[in-house]
């Protein structure tokens, strides 16, 4: 009545933002997991609102933590998906990144990373150290 979907016929999965931004994480976490670094967390949130949340915490071979930004954007208007990674959202990442730190006490080397994925290609790019804490 409302469609013209056959009777008993399932209805298509919906595509929802969510879910494309979970498939960008697992392409991301697998590939680095190749390149040798081990996850130690995934979607890190601190507590209340306006705070920030880190898509990938992992490791180094060396022991560098390194805190991971995963970004995807179906297309290159406005930039792409590495211009929406604005001074804002860094400095959620970071103080994201310090709430997590306090809970080891000590310090280990850490680094910013960020990786981008084309949404109409899937070509991913790790951009190592994409910026720093201060």
């Amino acid at each position: 009545m409302w469609g013209s979907r056959k009777q008993g016929a399932p209805a298509a999965p919906a595509t929802t933002t969510k879910a494309r931004g979970d498939a960008a994480e697992d392409a991301a976490l697998l590939h680095l997991q190749r390149q040798g670094l081990r996850l130690v967390q995934r979607n890190f949130k601190t507590p209340g609102r306006g705070g920030g949340e880190i898509d990938l915490i992992m490791r180094e071979p060396d022991g560098t933590l390194v805190f991971i930004e995963v970004r995807q954007r179906a297309s290159q208007r406005q930039g792409g998906a590495g211009a929406s990674i604005t001074g804002l959202k860094q400095r959620r990442i970071v103080f994201a990144a310090r709430h997590f730190l306090l809970r080891l006490g000590s310090e280990p080397p850490c680094r910013f990373d960020v990786v981008l994925i084309d949404g109409t290609s899937g070509q991913l790019d790790w951009l190592r150290a994409a910026f720093d804490a201060s």
